[in-house]
C-alpha cells in the first residue's frame, strides 16, 4: 500500500514543518497547526501499521530508507515490529497532549507547541533510526525540548527540576557515545542491523554493556538513578508529564532491546543478576515510597519507576514471554500513566493544587470523571481485561523461568501497587463532600472527555485483544531470543517431584 513512499521521512517532516510554522503565528493558530500536524502523523502511523507485513516470510526491517550523508554516517531509517508499536504509541499520545494543553497553557503558546512537535520528531526518529550515530542524535536530542518544556512552563521549582533532569540523563550518555565510537571503529560499520549480528569479544562486551547501561538505566529510570523523575513530573505541565511517562521512559527499554541484548549477549547474561537485583529493589522500594506521598503526581511518578522495573526484569529473562511481556508493559504503562497524569491535570486546572488531602467526594459532583479515573486506576493495578494485566503476567511468567525469588519480590509490587492506587482513589473520589471549593468543581468538559476517552478505548482493547499488539512484535522477539539463546542463564525452578523433566523443544517445534 505504501510501496516506494518514504513514509518515515514524511512522519518526521510533518511535525518539523508545523513546528517552524507555529513560531510565526498567533497562539490560537499555533494550537490548531500543532493539533492538525499531530493528527496527520496519527493517520500516517495507522496506515503504516495497516501495511506492515506480518507474514511468516516478512522482512525483518520494513519501510527502509537509506541515504549516505558523509563517510560512515548515513540517514538510514527502517522499523521492525518493536519500533512500529512504540512509534504508534508516540503518534497516538501526541494529539491528546496538544488537546490537554489547549486551555492550560496561556503564555508563549507558539513556542510551547513547537517544543512538543520537536519532541515528536525526536521520539519517532529514535525508534526509526538504523544508523548508530543518527540514533544517538535523536536519542539525546529528545532531552532538549523536554528540558525547555519543564524549565519554561513548569511549576514553582521548575529550574531545579529541569537541570536535574538534564544533567542526570546527559552524564550517562557521554559514556555511551564513547562506546558507540569504539563499536564503529571495531566493526567497521555504524549500521544497527549489521551490529546486531556482529559478535564483539566477550571481555570487551562487558565494558560496552556497562557504557550503554549507564545511559539506558537513567532513561528508564532504574533505582537508584530514578530521583530526577518525581521532580521532573511534579514540575512539568500536564502534557509534559504525559509524554515523559508515556514515551520518553520507553527509550531506555527500547535501548536494552535494540542494543544491550542483541549486541552484547554474553555481557547481558553475565550481568543479569545486576538488572534483576535493581529491578526487585525498585519495585518494592518505590511502591512503598508511593504509599506515603501527599502529592498525586509524585505518587504516579513513583508508580512509573515500579512498572519500569518489571519491564527490565522481563527483558532480561532471555525468553519469549519475558520480552513480549516487557514490551506490552511498556505500551500499557505508556497509555495508563499518561491517562492518570491527565486525570490529575483535570482537577489541578480547577483547584490548582495536587495535594491529595484537599480533595474528597468527587464521585458526587464529578461522576464522569470518577468513572474514567477508576478505569485507569484499575488498569494501573493490572486488572484482567485492561492493558497492563497481560504485560505484567507475561513478564512475570518469563522471569519465573529464570528466578523464582526475583519473581516473588517483583510480584509483591503488584500487591503494593493495588494498595497505593486504591488508597489514592478512595481519598480523592469517595468520602464526604465537605469542602465548598471542591463542591463547586464542574464535571469533565467535552474537550477533557475527548482527551481521556480514546485512551480508555485502547486500554480496554489491549486488555481484551492483546494479539493485535503482540502479532507485529512476535517475529522480532523470536529473532532476538534465537540470538541470545546460547547464553541464556539456567533457571532455578525445579521440576515437580514425580514428573520427568521435559526435553527442551527445538526451534522448529516451538514456533
Amino acid at each position: 500500500m505504501l510501496d516506494g513512499l518514504p513514509i518515515l521521512t514524511i512522519l518526521l517532516a510533518v511535525p518539523a514543518v508545523a513546528a517552524v510554522a507555529c513560531l510565526f503565528v498567533t497562539a490560537e493558530r499555533a494550537r490548531w497547526i500543532a493539533l492538525i500536524a499531530t493528527l496527520i502523523d496519527l493517520v500516517l502511523g495507522s496506515l503504516m501499521w495497516a501495511s506492515f507485513d506480518m507474514g511468516p516470510h516478512a522482512a525483518q526491517w520494513q519501510f527502509v530508507e537509506n541515504a549516505p550523508v558523509f563517510g560512515r554516517f548515513s540517514y538510514a531509517l527502517g522499523i521492525d515490529g518493536l519500533a512500529l508499536m512504540l512509534i504508534m504509541l508516540s503518534v497516538f499520545l501526541m494529539p491528546i497532549c496538544i488537546l490537554a494543553s489547549w486551555k492550560a497553557i496561556t503564555t508563549r503558546v507558539p513556542e510551547y507547541m513547537a517544543a512538543f512537535l520537536a519532541t515528536e520528531i525526536l521520539m519517532i526518529g529514535t525508534f526509526a533510526a538504523q544508523d548508530l550515530l543518527l540514533f544517538y542524535v535523536f536519542f539525546e536530542g529528545g532531552l532538549i525540548p523536554m528540558y525547555l518544556i519543564i524549565g519554561i512552563w513548569g511549576g514553582a521549582n521548575k529550574i531545579y527540576a529541569s537541570y536535574k533532569f538534564f544533567l542526570y540523563t546527559l552524564l550517562g550518555s557521554v559514556v555511551m557515545l564513547i562506546a558507540m565510537l569504539y563499536m564503529i571503529a571495531t566493526a567497521g560499520t555504524s549500521d544497527i542491523p549489521a551490529l546486531m549480528a556482529y559478535d564483539f569479544p566477550p571481555q570487551v562486551q562487558t565494558w560496552l554493556w556497562l557504557a550503554f547501561f549507564a545511559s539506558f538505566a537513567v532513561k528508564m529510570p532504574m533505582w537508584p538513578v530514578h530521583t530526577w523523575l518525581p521532580d521532573a513530573h511534579v514540575q512539568a505541565p500536564t502534557a509534559g508529564s504525559v509524554i515523559l511517562a508515556g514515551v520518553l521512559l520507553k527509550l531506555g527499554g527500547y535501548g536494552f532491546l535494540r542494543f544491550s541484548l542483541p549486541m552484547f549477549p554474553e555481557a547481558s547474561a553475565q550481568l543479569v543478576w545486576l538488572v534483576f537485583g535493581l529491578s526487585a529493589v525498585a519495585v518494592i522500594y518505590t511502591s512503598l515510597v508511593a504509599l506515603v506521598q501527599s502529592d498525586m503526581k509524585k505518587l504516579i511518578a513513583y508508580s512509573s519507576v515500579a512498572h519500569m522495573a518489571i519491564v527490565t526484569g522481563g527483558l532480561f529473562a532471555f525468553n519469549q514471554q519475558g520480552i513480549e511481556g516487557a514490551m506490552m508493559v511498556m505500551l500499557g504503562h505508556g497509555l495508563v500513566s499518561g491517562a492518570l497524569f491527565l486525570c490529575v491535570g483535570v482537577i489541578y486546572d480547577r483547584l490548582h493544587t495536587r495535594e491529595i488531602d484537599r480533595y474528597g467526594g468527587l464521585a458526587i459532583n464529578m461522576p464522569r470523571y470518577a468513572l474514567l479515573f477508576m478505569l485507569f486506576t484499575m488498569a494501573s493495578v493490572g486488572l484482567p481485561g485492561t492493558s497492563n494485566f497481560i504485560g505484567e503476567f507475561l513478564a512475570l511468567a518469563g522471569m519465573y523461568k529464570v528466578s523464582t525469588l526475583i519473581t516473588l519480590l517483583c510480584t509483591t509490587g503488584i500487591i503494593l501497587g493495588a494498595a497505593y492506587m486504591l488508597y489514592l482513589y478512595r481519598r480523592v473520589v469517595f468520602g464526604d463532600l465537605v469542602k465548598d471549593d471542591v463542591k463547586a468543581m464542574p464535571d469533565l468538559s467535552a474537550r477533557e472527555i475527548l482527551t481521556l476517552a480514546p485512551i480508555a478505548v485502547v486500554v480496554l482493547w489491549m486488555g481484551v485483544y492483546p494479539e493485535s499488539f503482540l502479532k507485529p512484535m512476535r517475529p522480532d522477539v523470536a529473532r532476538l531470543v534465537e540470538r541470545i539463546e546460547r547464553v541464556r542463564p539456567a533457571g532455578d525452578s525445579l521440576p515437580t517431584p514425580g514428573h520427568a523433566v521435559a526435553a527442551p523443544a527445538h526451534h522448529g517445534e516451538a514456533h
